[in-house]
């Protein structure tokens, strides 16, 4: 019994047991509590949402969104696109990854922006974004969520 606790263990502490994995919702559709399209629909959630994966099941992904709800999505519904959406309520988007940068735009709390380039590691907090009608520049990490 010892040694079958212990294989459970180191098997949990080999692999990626706390990277977040982050998908985007393809096309609006509902959520679910139980992953079966026969289950209670919890609520609707918009093409291009940002979701965080938890664990998946033949054809379903159990997801968390940004305010930490968890619920069910079919996986077809899910794409590699990777968006961020607005946590505070103005988040400024610069030109450069900088404060002092000139400001291109503001994004609202709520709207999902378009990852552009993953953040470096020495980034200093700021990731590369579009806005959906085209506008781009850096925004700092800890505006969004998605990441």
């Amino acid at each position: 019994m010892r040694r079958l606790a212990f294989l459970f263990c180191a098997t949990l502490l080999a692999g990626p047991a706390f990277a977040l994995d982050y998908l985007s919702v393809a096309e609006a559709t509902a959520l679910y509590d139980a992953p079966s399209i026969k289950a209670k629909p919890l609520f609707a959630i918009a093409a291009g949402t940002p979701v965080e994966l938890v664990v998946a099941v033949e054809g379903w992904v159990k997801v968390r969104d940004q305010k930490g709800d968890l619920a069910w999505i079919e996986k077809r519904l899910l794409t590699d696109k990777r968006t961020l959406i607005v946590r505070v309520d103005r988040a400024q988007v610069r030109g450069e990854a900088n404060d002092k940068a000139l400001l291109v735009f503001e994004a609202a709390q709520d709207v999902v922006l378009e990852l552009l380039e993953p953040a470096p590691i020495n980034a200093g907090g700021w990731v590369k974004v579009r806005h959906r009608d085209g506008q781009q520049g850096f925004v700092k990490v800890a505006q969004v969520w998605g990441l």
